[in-house]
């Protein structure tokens, strides 16, 4: 070994010595070793506290309010439930301004539409009782159709991909439906206004709410008069708030508000009849590629 040799090996053995450390307990430590930091910090977001987000809490409150004002103020009510509705509008504005958009807005944006329509939908049962089954069916496949396309949207798609977007090829009037927000805007809002209409008629006249109207004893049995609400043993009671609405408004304007809307409003029953349907075929599509997978593992 020449010293040049030698020389090289003693540098490199006093460099190891300087890097390395006796501990307190006898064993060689390595001094530590600096890495590059980018120098920028995570940020951590707070995705509950978003814009958007904050309004459709904002949403839910004004829901709340206005069905603690449902049975007997209707114009507070309508007032209070139309701003929770119009507000469906300004949280998907705010979602695309501020960048955010998140699955947990678009879960929460559904379910206070889903929950806010099935709430109205409960009322509208009780003030039109024979048609009570039509609106019970309402609620069903109105749950049903965005639960299971949300459910679709999710597992088939990703957990990233919207259900806001749908392709063209697999339904023609949900690609129109979602992606058009003007369509989408005019469908919504006249659903919810037919249903505000209905509403406002249960307030209109006793006419309109037959049990309101009884014979009146002496007057013949074709002879009706609306009932006074001392005949009531509780003032809460159903006969005695369903007399409280009557004659508290003019039925002019829902009658006119209800047929403006009532064709918009058939047309969103059918595309959630639509969404029904395509989102069980798209489930069904991956039923059906994930039991051809497993068989083609065991053979």
């Amino acid at each position: 070994m020449g010293a040049r040799t030698r020389r090289q090996q003693a540098a490199l053995a006093a460099q190891s010595d300087s890097n390395e450390s006796p501990a307190g307990n006898g064993t060689v430590e390595k001094s530590p070793t600096k890495t590059r930091t980018s120098g920028k910090k995570e940020v951590k977001e707070n995705v509950y506290l978003f814009a958007p987000n904050l309004i459709g809490y904002l949403r839910v409150v004004l829901t709340m309010a206005s069905l603690y004002y449902m049975p007997l103020h209707p114009r507070t009510c309508s007032l209070l439930y139309s701003v929770s509705c119009l507000l469906d509008a300004l949280d998907g504005y705010a979602a695309r301004y501020f960048n955010q958009s998140t699955t947990f807005g678009a879960v929460l944006d559904m379910v206070t539409d889903r929950c806010t329509t099935a709430c109205l939908l409960v009322f509208l049962s009780s003030a039109w009782p024979r048609w009570s089954i039509v609106f019970q069916s309402l609620i069903a496949l109105d749950m049903a159709s965005h639960y299971m396309h949300m459910y679709a949207t999710l597992s088939m798609g990703g957990s990233g991909q919207s259900h806001k977007k749908i392709d063209s090829s697999r339904s023609w009037i949900l690609y129109q439906y979602y992606n058009s927000k003007t369509v989408l805007f005019i469908c919504c809002a006249l659903n919810e206004l037919f249903f505000i209409g209905l509403y406002l008629l249960s307030f209109s006249s006793p006419i309109l709410s037959p049990s309101l109207l009884q014979p009146v004893p002496g007057s013949g049995a074709d002879a009706a008069q609306p009932v006074s609400t001392d005949s009531f043993a509780s003032p809460w009671s159903a006969g005695a708030l369903e007399m409280a609405r009557a004659n508290k408004i003019d039925s002019t304007w829902p009658w006119i508000i209800t047929g403006i809307s009532a064709p918009v409003m058939a047309l969103k029953q059918i595309i959630n009849v639509v969404q029904l349907v395509k989102a069980s075929n798209w489930l069904v599509e991956g039923d059906i590629a994930n039991r051809r997978a497993l068989r083609g593992k065991k053979n």
